[in-house]
């Protein structure tokens, strides 16, 4: 009787363990997915503030020590980039009606821990000649950072077409 008792306490034990592990994966797998949502959100966010020329909005999915690589130059820190987003780039001069926009399978996220990475197209349209008038990328490292999810590297280029 000893022996059975036994046998169904390790057998119970060894179920439990199996059964959490299980747990365990469904909860990291879960975490990744939301993740992954979070960090597409930054993309969201972007063509959200580019086409509302919102600089307070765009500055929101930067990490404090940032650096991001736009047009050749590269700029540091928030203060820099706040002051290109206002003052150089382009969907945000008062002249320029766009709507910014990302073809779905264009987008390309990578989540590891609190790291990864987020690229992104740029298609801007002209709101009054429905024209496309710019297609930009954007290359960036993301991170983690107090819960949110931030960029924390970004380089821009034109991208290379049928990409």
């Amino acid at each position: 009787m000893t022996r059975t008792l036994s046998f169904l306490m390790v057998l119970t034990l060894a179920l439990t363990a199996c059964g959490s592990g299980k747990e365990a994966a469904s909860r990291a797998a879960l975490q990744k997915e939301a993740d992954i949502g979070a960090i597409e959100q930054i993309e969201v966010t972007w063509h959200k503030a580019s086409s509302t020329h919102d600089v307070n909005l765009m500055m929101t999915i930067w990490a404090d020590d940032a650096t991001a690589t736009l047009g050749g130059e590269t700029y540091s820190g928030k203060a820099q980039i706040r002051d290109f987003f206002a003052n150089k780039a382009a969907p945000f001069r008062p002249e320029n009606h766009w709507v910014s926009e990302t073809p779905a399978y264009k987008i390309r996220v990578t989540v590891d821990g609190d790291k990864g990475t987020l690229y992104f197209e740029c298609h801007y349209v002209d709101i009054n000649t429905k024209q496309v008038v710019a297609v930009v990328s954007a290359d960036q490292d993301v991170a983690r950072i107090n819960g949110k999810w931030l960029i924390t590297r970004l380089v821009s280029a034109t991208p290379a077409l049928g990409g």
